[in-house]
């Protein structure tokens, strides 16, 4: 699959048009690594493409055309719909295919259960801020891969954000933590923002303050590479507003919500894979 590495020559097909196909293909757009001409996005219905179809890309209801135009095939639908697209289209998966999944839970040895034997498969735990290049992603590659198969994925992935290669086990770990993760981070931004206005500060002002505070401490945590606590000791001065506030989080249990939070999505997506809650 050497010519597919080429930006130029990679064709890429996303089986659903949904939130995360729509930020992916939005995310390669911007960075360029793929021209709008080389995308194609099947859903089963006209009104369900019409979102993606705004990006200029190649869409239809048919996902087996789809896989027939694609080199690397995305299946971006719900978890418990993967096998159903999967059995679908499997006549049209030849080796030259490369499935990337990037549904919840659903575990390797399942996708390539329901293609034909041999099949090329890497599972992806990406999330939402690709679609502003900044996704935070994890990728697993199959038994039957190719050279490079995981090298591609990480490159696509990394045009959008970050992307690490590891084990399967921890996917589910993953999509607990940065694959849900900025639903958490845009509760705390709501609720920052909703501090700020009851003490008085606009609306509109008040969440651009906050998303920037997050951001900004984000970048501190990547860029410095000082452990949060230590970052968090630097800001709380003896006596000052900021312990204050901690420790009425502490007195709340923030940091045990956030992490029960975290470990309540990784039980959901050991239950979405087949597997047992603990």
């Amino acid at each position: 699959m050497e010519d597919d590495c080429s930006t130029s020559t990679m064709s890429i097909g996303f089986i659903g048009a949904g939130k995360m196909a729509q930020a992916m293909t939005r995310g390669f757009l911007a960075s360029g690594i793929v021209a709008k001409e080389r995308i194609t996005a099947s859903a089963p219905t006209p009104q369900s493409i019409e979102l993606i179809k705004t990006f200029g890309i190649n869409v239809t209801t048919n996902n087996r055309l789809t896989v027939e135009k694609s080199k690397v095939v995305v299946v971006a639908v719900k978890p418990n719909v993967v096998p159903v697209v999967l059995r679908e289209v499997s006549s049209c998966v030849t080796r030259d295919h490369l499935v990337v999944s990037i549904a919840a839970g659903v575990k390797l040895e399942s996708i390539e259960r329901d293609l034909p034997p041999e099949s090329r498969v890497v599972r992806v735990m990406p999330n939402t801020p690709c679609l502003v290049q900044k996704a935070a992603s994890v990728l697993s590659t199959g038994r039957w891969v190719k050279n490079g198969d995981g090298e591609l994925v990480k490159k696509l992935m990394k045009s959008v954000g970050s992307c690490e290669e590891s084990s399967e086990p921890i996917l589910d770990a993953v999509t607990a933590l940065s694959g849900c993760g900025p639903g958490y981070i845009f509760m705390a931004i709501d609720a920052l923002a909703d501090g700020g206005v009851k003490c008085g500060l606009p609306r509109e002002m008040a969440i651009q303050l906050a998303a920037q505070t997050v951001q900004g401490a984000a970048n501190m945590v990547l860029e410095t590479g000082k452990h949060p606590a230590q970052l968090k000791d630097d800001v709380c001065s003896p006596g000052g507003a900021t312990i204050e506030a901690v420790s009425r989080l502490e007195k709340a249990g923030f940091r045990g919500a956030l992490i029960e939070a975290v470990e309540t999505a990784y039980q959901k997506a050991l239950f979405l894979g087949g597997g047992q809650k603990k």
